[in-house]
């Protein structure tokens, strides 16, 4: 065998080994990952069948006017708007100091397959000008985003959602 041959075999290999490692590691990252969606997105990968109920995914957005109520049995329920769909969500648990209807918002959780998304952690803004990127991205491409200040409208850009039976949070 020619040196060059050789040479040649130890690149092909060391090719291989490279991608069965990154495959690997793919592998075992599959279930760790965690697709950002907004409720436009989400509905519009729900048509395509690109996202299934059950998969593990964050939704992103403003929390509707209107939107936020406690169940008597400790279920926080809200809307999560994108002013063009919106996503009902629920979530157990002690919500951030700074959620509020009209702010950005942003839920982990699973879909559910009657379209409600079931959240295990909620994340709010921090203070007055910040926002998740992705969610601003979004309210920028809508029109919805003031350049001037460097904040998205306020609620009135949000439309309320339907009424509910539960005592308002």
């Amino acid at each position: 065998m020619t040196r060059k041959q050789q040479r040649t075999l130890i690149i092909v290999g060391a090719l291989v080994f490279l991608g069965m490692a990154v495959g690997l590691i793919l592998y075992a990252l599959r279930d760790t990952l965690v697709f950002f969606y907004t409720p436009a997105q989400l509905s519009e990968k729900l048509a395509q069948g690109k996202v299934s109920p059950g998969a593990r995914l964050r939704l992103g957005g403003l929390v509707a006017k209107g939107s936020v109520k406690l169940n008597d049995d400790g279920i926080i329920r809200f809307v999560i708007t994108d002013t063009a769909k919106d996503v009902s969500v629920t979530f157990k648990g002690i919500l951030p100091d700074l959620f509020r209807e009209g702010q950005g918002v942003v839920a982990e959780g699973r879909l559910q397959p009657d379209g409600t998304f079931v959240a295990d952690t909620v994340l709010a803004k921090h203070d007055e000008k910040y926002m998740p990127r992705e969610v601003a991205e979004e309210l920028k491409k809508q029109g919805l985003w003031q350049h001037g200040d460097e904040r998205a409208k306020g609620p009135e850009a949000i439309a309320p959602a339907a009424a509910s039976t539960s005592s308002t949070y």
